[in-house]
């Protein structure tokens, strides 16, 4: 019997590309699409380009009973109290708000304010399949690792594990989309056509969850971290340079790069510099890798922030949560 599944925060971006790949999905039912905002309105005249006939519902885990799994697309600080309800209904959940990332609570507080949910904070696995399948299986609330962590997390993960990293500086560029479906002033069409601009020059709150999950694979406090935004709608590219401890060569560090991600589906592991359009509306992280004349590696690292870095790797989980092939629905 399919699983019944919700999209919560479906208005936006992110929350809307969940309902369109749950609505074709061979096994999982999408039951209900809710939303804070456009509540009554169906859901492909907000999107047409997603197909999904559903009308849009107010948000409210008391018309979810009986669901088996939800997907929650809202910000941070409003997803954990909507996690919290969907809990004490025995509803499984995979969250794409940053409330449940982190593993330490005064980093949370210091960079996105109280918890919502203090009792369940610390009790979520880490949505990057690539990094822990076993975590993501057994576990009741899923948080999907944003886009930037996805995209720099995969490009790192197998040098990382080396042992070997004394320091590394990654440089992001992401679309439009992911700052959210409300423009700012700096985020807005005028502001982003013929421009590229940094942030986040005093930090960003992606930082201390790319940190984190450094440390765990090898690399703990050697990050410098700095995102663009670029005239995209949609694509992120991260281009990492490296420190290592002992010098190795391209070809070593393809090799063992093509070794690290053989059996992963939805890493592919090329000698051509990738780029957004190769990995569009996919599911898919196109990396490639290379030894530098200064002594540095250079790791350059594709996705698609809404897919992977969203919607796509939270199906992905659910796959893996209920049991089926982590690929269906996504290929």
């Amino acid at each position: 019997m399919a699983e019944r599944i919700a999209v919560i925060g479906a208005a936006g971006f992110a929350g809307a590309v969940a309902a369109r790949i749950l609505d074709r999905h061979p096994h999982f039912e999408l039951a209900a699409v809710q939303a804070r905002s456009d509540v009554g309105e169906r859901l492909d005249a907000l999107y047409p380009q997603h197909r999904v006939q559903m009308r849009l519902d107010d948000v409210g885990a008391a018309s979810l009973d009986g669901f088996d799994a939800a997907v929650v697309a809202l910000p941070h600080g409003a997803a954990a109290g909507v996690v919290a309800d969907l809990r004490a209904k025995d509803i499984r959940v995979v969250d794409l708000s940053a409330d449940f990332r982190l593993g330490d609570r005064d980093t949370y507080t210091k960079w996105y304010g109280e918890h919502g949910a203090p009792e369940l904070f610390g009790t979520a696995a880490y949505g990057l399949p690539e990094l822990d399948r076993s975590g993501i299986v057994a576990a009741d609330i899923v948080a999907c690792p944003g886009c930037y962590p996805t995209a720099t997390l995969l490009a790192m993960a197998p040098l990382a594990k080396t042992g070997l990293v004394t320091g590394m500086v990654v440089d992001a560029k992401s679309g439009v989309s992911g700052a959210g479906r409300t423009p700012s002033r700096k985020t807005h069409f005028v502001s982003v056509a013929e421009n590229v601009s940094a942030y986040g020059l005093d930090g960003h709150r992606h930082e201390p969850e790319m940190g984190e999950q450094l440390a765990k694979l090898g690399a703990p406090g050697s990050l410098v971290f700095l995102p663009h935004l670029v005239p995209l709608d949609e694509g992120e590219l991260v281009s990492c340079y490296v420190d290592l401890a002992e010098p190795k060569d391209s070809d070593e560090l393809l090799a063992l790069f093509a070794e690290h991600y053989a059996s992963e589906p939805f890493v592919e592991v090329t000698s051509e510099s990738p780029g957004v359009k190769d990995v569009r509306e996919t599911n898919l992280c196109r990396i490639t890798v290379r030894a530098h004349s200064s002594g540095k590696v250079i790791v350059l690292s594709a996705i698609d922030n809404l897919w992977k870095g969203a919607a796509g790797q939270a199906v992905q989980c659910l796959n893996l949560m209920f049991g089926r092939p982590e690929t269906e629905g996504l290929e």
